[in-house]
């Protein structure tokens, strides 16, 4: 038994979150869903289910398994039980296969609408892929200190206080607005929180 689910964004092959499938991938090909693209300040694409533009993405076959749609689930926060309240909505939807003859239903998750960030932005036309070939990722853009620093703050639990020495450093993650300062110690801001997620 397989299940079939269109990927877009990170969780597409080559992207850095499809490490979360691959495992279960049984076949893959080039499909196109409507709705409608926009683009994170972190650079990845979201999709909301509304609008009329042709959005690229994969069509993953996958062995069906109860854990792994738990897992994908959960990395999407999307629950079953509370959907309203979900970062994202698992929802069937038509894909047109390559050359658009043919169509199939399929799952994928698309952004809650309630939870579209003010900064994002609408990708014209829908093509995600293109889009984030005209402009890097914040992930790209960040030098090895700012990423080992995020990654180790990203990491840290509760009340950890992991300290920055170096004042360029705390003002430059400042000024990218990656990290809030709340005196005793320093947590990742919502938009550092993305790219940590991001980041692998």
């Amino acid at each position: 038994m397989t299940t079939k689910v269109f990927a877009y964004g990170s969780i597409s092959e080559g992207m850095i979150h499809f490490n979360k499938v691959s495992a279960f991938v049984e076949t893959h090909k080039p499909g196109w869903i409507t709705g409608t693209a926009y683009r994170l300040k972190v650079g990845y694409p979201v999709v909301l289910n509304q609008g009329e533009d042709l959005i690229p993405g994969q069509i993953l076959e996958l062995k069906t398994s109860d854990i792994l749609m738990a897992m994908l689930d959960e990395f999407f926060g999307f629950s079953p039980f509370q959907p309203e309240k979900s970062l994202y909505l698992r929802e069937q939807v038509k894909v047109a296969h390559e050359g658009g003859s043919e169509m199939e239903e399929v799952w994928t998750y698309f952004l809650n609408p309630r939870k579209l960030p003010s900064t994002a932005v609408v990708i014209a036309g829908g093509n995600w892929m293109q889009d984030m070939k005209n402009l890097p990722l914040m992930t790209e853009k960040l030098n090895p200190r700012q990423r080992s620093y995020i990654q180790k703050l990203g990491a840290a639990t509760g009340r950890d206080i992991i300290p920055i020495n170096d004042l360029a450093l705390y003002r430059e993650l400042m000024g990218l607005e990656l990290i809030v300062d709340k005196g005793r110690r320093l947590a990742l801001s919502k938009l550092g929180q993305e790219v940590y997620r991001y980041l692998g």
